[in-house]
């Protein structure tokens, strides 16, 4: 959760924003911080690389969590989690990266590591998360596995 609230003091807004509200606050901090305003300034230049390689980062997460994404993949998030049992799972950074049968991946962030160790150490990972993960933790697509 740490990193949710990182990217939206970043971007300045907050759990309400709209998606469309968020696209001009990144396109408007883009134009402030675009490197290219620093033609002759090489150290601007650098900073505002960085700056603007972080908005982007902050921006396409924070889409990827608002609400109206959510609800645009809800009937398949609702059918992956209810009728495909997953086949791989892992922790990176408070982050749990969950790959299903039908080829999805979801994310969930601010998983604790105890909470992982719990799923690594049950009987069946798939009725440990329907138990303990979803519905408790903010998630997003993480994409699709690459069919054979």
């Amino acid at each position: 959760m740490k990193k949710i609230a990182e990217y939206r003091k970043l971007l300045d807004v907050d759990k309400t924003v709209t998606l469309k509200d968020l696209k001009n606050i990144y396109r408007n901090t883009m134009k402030d911080t675009h490197p290219d305003k620093f033609i002759n300034d090489e150290a601007g230049k650098l900073e505002a690389e960085e700056k603007s390689k972080s908005v982007i980062e902050a921006y396409h997460f924070l889409v990827s969590i608002s609400e109206e994404t959510q609800e645009k993949y809800k009937e398949e998030y609702t059918d992956t989690i209810t009728n495909s049992i997953i086949t791989d799972f892992y922790l990176e950074k408070s982050i749990l990266k969950v790959q299903h049968f039908n080829g999805k991946m979801f994310e969930y962030i601010g998983v604790p590591r105890n909470t992982y160790i719990k799923m690594v150490n049950s009987d069946s990972p798939s009725r440990f998360a329907r138990r303990h993960i979803y519905g408790n933790f903010t998630y997003r697509k993480s994409g699709e596995a690459m069919a054979d």
